[in-house]
């Protein structure tokens, strides 16, 4: 069925899921995001340039592979105090003992990084971390949620929370310890909580019935695109709730098309066409770039508080090549009551929250409503 209004980030569908048309549109987008990124991306240098940090702490999830690992490791040779969130300590152990004798001969800043750990399949994982880091009474400037799963080619799996994997990993786990964390953010402003999306959003629906993709036909791709779609719809929502006074914002990133080992279970000629298409894929250091770039830079929170000050709905939105374009959301906007809303955030993530720090409330109880669908336009 055909889209029945549009805006900016967000175009309005009144069917059970996008139209053929718009998700081949959407699939050339994507196509196109691809072939061109590295033309984008040619005045970025090599590596993103930091000072040394040695008053920055950051979080980051999934930190001990691909972009993650990158993200930590940059930020750690400059001295910050990173945490590495992940499934498997010993790996992490494994990485800061290798940073800290490379570091120990080229004479850089000492690395303080440690490890601790998160599965997000489990949200008693999450609350658990949440907890445990809560209790240092620490300031937190930078919580980077990196971690993302895309099973291709594998059938459809269920956390024990009762969740679609993808939608759990890639959101929902990452929606909850955002909110969790608020405390510390709030100590270490101005912070950042910076998600880490993808372009494949605009392939995404999300319907607020059927968010694990029960009803609907069940395919990786349709899971994935779902998954960053309500990640980024969240974000929205959660930069819009977030008084500015609390010195907090939420941004968006789309680090590129990466070079992984997400095909491995595909036949061989995927496999072989996956190693063809690495000309025009970023390595995962270059697609850290963009990351680094929204966890640090001043034009970034800049950025972000000029929105604020037009009134903008959105979340800052930044592409691979790090700067900040708009998100082509596509959604079905539902008639759904407040409560309703509310029921499905205690359903899903647990009682309302509300954060107290240092005399700034965040207004936080209708904010983790990650099944929340409509959004505002911002022109000019």
């Amino acid at each position: 069925m055909a889209p029945v209004a549009a805006s900016e980030g967000a175009a309005v569908v009144a069917a059970t899921d996008i139209s053929w048309l718009l998700w081949l549109w959407a699939l050339l987008l994507v196509v196109w995001d691809t072939l061109s990124q590295k033309g984008k991306a040619r005045h970025l240098p090599k590596r993103i340039p930091l000072p040394q940090l040695p008053r920055f702490t950051c979080i980051v999830t999934g930190a001990t592979s691909g972009i993650g690992l990158e993200v930590a490791r940059e930020f750690a040779q400059s001295g910050a105090h990173v945490i590495l969130a992940v499934r498997n300590p010993s790996n992490g152990k494994k990485l800061i003992q290798q940073w800290t004798e490379a570091q120990d001969k080229t004479g850089g800043p000492e690395i303080k990084a440690e490890v601790m750990e998160l599965d997000l399949v489990k949200l008693t994982s999450v609350r658990t971390f949440a907890k445990d880091w809560e209790a240092r009474k620490l300031p937190l400037h930078a919580l980077i949620n990196n971690a993302g799963v895309f099973a291709m080619n594998v059938k459809q799996t269920f956390s024990e929370d009762g969740f679609e994997q993808h939608l759990q990993v890639n959101h929902l786990g990452h929606a909850l310890l955002s909110l969790l964390l608020l405390p510390s953010l709030l100590r270490g402003g101005p912070s950042r909580i910076v998600n880490v999306n993808s372009a494949m959003h605009q392939l995404g629906f999300v319907d607020p019935e059927d968010m694990n993709i029960t009803k609907r036909k069940y395919s990786s791709v349709a899971a994935y695109s779902g998954s960053k779609l309500a990640q980024q719809l969240f974000s929205r929502m959660l930069q819009m709730r977030i008084p500015k006074e609390a010195g907090i914002d939420v941004i968006l990133v789309h680090p590129g098309e990466v070079m992984t080992a997400v095909t491995r279970t595909l036949p061989k000629i995927i496999q072989e066409a996956e190693k063809i298409s690495a000309c025009v894929r970023f390595t995962p250091a270059q697609a850290a770039r963009s990351v680094i770039f929204c966890a640090t830079d001043k034009q970034v929170f800049a950025y972000a508080r000029a929105l604020r000050e037009m009134g903008c709905p959105v979340s800052p939105y930044f592409s691979s090549n790090s700067n900040a374009a708009i998100a082509k959301s596509r959604i079905r906007i539902e008639a759904l009551s407040k409560r309703r809303m509310e029921g499905g955030l205690v359903q899903t993530l647990g009682s309302p929250v509300e954060v107290e720090e240092e005399g700034v409330l965040v207004p936080v109880s209708d904010t983790a409503q990650v099944m929340l669908v409509e959004v505002g336009t911002c022109e000019g």
